[in-house]
């Protein structure tokens, strides 16, 4: 197990020396650009503020005047003003803060980058459109005490700070008191993680708090440390879509179940991106800008972007899902929509 996970780590880091690009992970609309009243504008997920940043300069790129494609990133200034003539508001960070932003805000925004799909308490209205397929996994430093995999069950009694079971040794890793951490509340990552493995009532061990998918933080540097990660966002950040901060620092991804999360290529692994781990990733729009009738500006360039026959789906844009870590929906599956 050890040796496998090596060769994937190694053929990741010679991935990412091969295919490392110049775009920065992190970007809210270039400075001194305001998007434009009918622009599409969205906010919200941390896993997929980076793709969307690059759809959105690659979209932009193929058509001329508005609406164009704009996206702001979960973290940066507290505020933002989403696109010309609107309130500021609070940055969403996170899919839940996103979705709600995007039924507080009015037109302000049109979108919300979402990786979980509807859940008890999203509205009816909320229209979660499908184009891509992440897994979720957990994470620990490299070289630390945590062994290369845990159960379901294991992880459930983790996060539940069970009696006996609050030291690495009690899983066959090297004797050290755990430290499991989680996203902020607001996380899709740290929801779709929870229901994942059961749901636990969170134990007093447990500590909320490091941005989802950010292995630099000082916090997670740590040889006791356990922490959710985006499988995907992990290999694009290892494809050279990372920055200082947007990156996986020295977190590694472990297996859940004995089954690997990265192939022995060191792609996101589809057999582990199974029903319990594996999840589809959506832009979350208002039914009622997607369905009008008679169409009209917005609801087209809605479909011409996110759509089963818009950019997302065509082979530019899984070209860059693929090389941002993720793995692509089948024709059938991209663009189509759910609620609640």
């Amino acid at each position: 197990m050890r040796h496998t996970a090596a060769k994937a780590f190694a053929a990741v880091a010679m991935t990412a020396a091969l295919t490392a690009v110049a775009v920065p992970a992190m970007a809210d609309p270039a400075t001194g650009t305001v998007p434009a009243s009918t622009d599409i504008v969205g906010a919200g997920s941390d896993t997929t503020q980076a793709l969307l940043n690059q759809f959105s300069t690659d979209y932009n790129a193929t058509v001329s005047g508005t609406p164009k494609l704009y996206s702001w990133d979960a973290t940066g200034s507290a505020t933002i003003t989403p696109k010309s003539g609107a309130a500021s508001i609070t940055r969403p960070n996170g899919s839940g803060a996103g979705i709600t932003a995007l039924n507080a805000a009015g037109s302000s925004l049109d979108y919300a980058r979402s990786s979980r799909g509807p859940q008890t308490g999203d509205l009816s209205s909320n229209l979660f459109v499908a184009f891509a397929k992440d897994a979720v996994t957990w994470s620990a430093k490299s070289g630390g005490h945590a062994p290369a995999n845990l159960t379901t069950q294991d992880l459930f009694d983790i996060y539940s700070c069970t009696a006996g079971k609050t030291n690495w040794s009690a899983f066959g890793g090297t004797a050290g008191t755990i430290k499991p951490y989680l996203p902020q509340i607001n996380s899709g990552t740290r929801s779709f993680f929870l229901k994942a493995i059961g749901n636990p009532t969170l134990g007093s061990c447990v500590v909320t708090g490091p941005q989802e998918n950010q292995g630099t933080d000082p916090l997670l540097d740590d040889v006791d440390v356990i922490f959710p990660y985006s499988a995907g966002h992990w290999v694009g950040q290892a494809n050279g879509h990372n920055d200082a901060v947007d990156d996986k620092g020295n977190l590694t991804l472990r297996s859940i179940n004995g089954v690997a999360p990265l192939t022995a290529s060191g792609t996101l692994n589809p057999t582990f991106a199974n029903p319990t781990y594996g999840r589809v990733l959506y832009n979350v729009v208002r039914d009622s800008d997607w369905n009008a009738s008679p169409a009209t500006t917005k609801s087209t360039a809605l479909r011409a972007i996110f759509g089963s026959s818009g950019y997302l789906c065509s082979t530019a844009g899984k070209a860059s899902t693929v090389s941002y870590g993720y793995l692509t929906l089948a024709a059938a599956a991209c663009g189509s929509t759910t609620h609640i």
